[in-house]
């Protein structure tokens, strides 16, 4: 029972990291309501925002895949999620330190949105604030088999990402409505927020959880 609580809650954390990444400014929808607003189109903000998340769904599973078909997960499970939780708690230190935009971002025009949604999330470590939490969802639900394994880890990766990904683009999606349709962008250039410093405290949070949970 206990263990099934547990995947249950790191479900949840998808589900909730998901949301903190749609709300996060830096993860696009901005993008989507100036996309929207210059085309004066409101199916441009639908558009905008599902490219946004093919985008960071693409990204997720970048990270995702390669891990699920790790054999050495079967016997390296501990090490490999405490190596994951200190990558990630690494990178959240890095960007405490760091906390310039990465530059490349500015390069990539609004009409590329998939591919600048796919970045943003690589640059900002999206993908590896998932990883532990994906790591122990796998390791709550193993079998003996090797094959069987792998497989199940794969389709866990997909729907792992999705779910994220559907969360993310739930939050993003009604901050951009409202920006859209009510506030507008000068609303949001008096109201912005600045997360770098959230964000790079909550890697290393998520980091230090995973390797609890893997020790």
């Amino acid at each position: 029972m206990g263990e099934i609580n547990s995947v249950t809650a790191l479900w949840w954390a998808v589900i909730a990291s998901g949301i903190y990444h749609g709300i996060n400014p830096g993860m696009g929808w901005p993008l989507a309501v100036s996309a929207a607003l210059m085309e004066r189109k409101k199916s441009a903000l639908a558009w905008a925002l599902g490219a946004l998340a093919f985008g960071h769904f693409l990204a997720m599973t970048a990270i995702l895949l390669p891990f699920s078909m790790m054999a050495s997960l079967v016997t390296w499970e501990t090490e490999i999620r405490v190596g994951a939780g200190l990558l990630v708690i690494a990178l959240g230190i890095y960007l405490l330190i760091n906390r310039k935009h990465p530059k490349f971002l500015s390069r990539v025009p609004p009409s590329r949105l998939a591919l600048w949604s796919f970045l943003a999330a690589m640059a900002h470590g999206a993908g590896l604030m998932l990883l532990p939490i994906y790591l122990g969802i796998n390791a709550g639900s193993g079998h003996s088999a090797t094959g069987m394994l792998i497989t199940d880890n794969i389709g866990s990766a997909f729907v792992v990402a999705i779910t994220h990904t559907a969360a993310m683009t739930i939050a993003g999606g009604l901050f951009a409505t409202v920006i859209y349709f009510w506030l507008g962008l000068k609303f949001l250039s008096k109201a912005w927020f600045n997360l770098d410093i959230v964000w790079a405290l909550s890697l290393i949070l998520v980091g230090s959880i995973g390797i609890w949970a893997a020790l």
